[in-house]
């Protein structure tokens, strides 16, 4: 992505400012670099605490008491503080509801899971064993989670101002790339735009199948363009479903010229 990222700043004719090319050359020499520096080193150890390791504290190697969700918690909050001053100053002309999406986009699980693992945060984590193997260090809700949580004992460490640099250099650089391709809006209105576009008739999603007890159901949906089915996800709930399958689709018209 890094490389998509410059080439929009290239055809856009972009002001590339330092901070910009300071991130460039820290993720393309240090991708796997250290953690910020800690001076309560007991804060960065709790952040990187999943509640699994607490149960086997000797083989998961914590030694703290309490998990990350405190943590995560307080660095939630102090992430759309950070994000939201940084989208008010940026765009002094856009409205409410454009810089709130712009917001989701940058927040979103996937964005932060990403950043994490750039940062080697899911080969530090402290878990159980049976977290380990179920792919916990992997796992992009896991890993956006304790990104959250070493925000919030930053924070607490160092204050907001280190926060907000750290965001600076390490999340807001991804934002030319979220205008540019247009991932600030859910796979569902760009799929309308696109079938619009082409001159189609509008998605329609329909529930193939719903399994699982109540606390725990799964809903299988379908989308179908043109009289053919274009996607199918499955989520928790049938809102879940269709947005993957409205991604699935959203890669199919990626792949092909048309679905017709």
């Amino acid at each position: 992505w890094i490389r998509e990222l410059a080439s929009v700043c290239q055809r856009r004719a972009w002001q590339v400012n330092d901070e910009l090319i300071d991130y460039f050359y820290f993720m393309l020499g240090h991708q796997k670099s250290a953690l910020p520096s800690f001076t309560h080193p007991e804060l960065l150890e709790t952040a990187l605490t999943h509640r699994s390791a607490l149960n086997e504290p000797k083989a998961s190697g914590t030694s703290v008491k309490e998990s990350n969700e405190r943590l995560e918690f307080l660095g939630d909050a102090v992430l759309e503080l950070v994000v939201t001053r940084q989208l008010f100053e940026q765009f002094p002309d856009e409205d409410e509801g454009k810089l709130t999406v712009l917001r989701s986009a940058l927040v979103r699980t996937e964005t932060l899971s990403e950043i994490a693992a750039e940062i080697g945060l899911g080969e530090k984590l402290y878990l159980s064993h049976g977290e380990e193997a179920s792919g916990g260090r992997t796992n992009p809700s896991l890993l956006a989670d304790t990104f959250e949580a070493l925000l919030g004992a930053l924070y607490l460490d160092q204050g907001f101002g280190v926060v907000e640099q750290f965001l600076i250099a390490h999340l807001l650089p991804r934002l030319p790339l979220i205008q540019e391709k247009g991932l600030y809006k859910d796979a569902k209105s760009k799929l309308q735009e696109v079938v619009q576009a082409k001159g189609l008739s509008a998605p329609e999603y329909f529930l193939l199948k719903a399994e699982g007890p109540d606390h725990a159901k799964q809903f299988k949906v379908a989308v179908r363009i043109a009289g053919k089915i274009a996607g199918e996800g499955v989520g928790s709930s049938k809102q879940l479903a269709q947005q993957q399958a409205a991604a699935q689709a959203l890669a199919l018209f990626e792949k092909k010229a048309d679905l017709v």
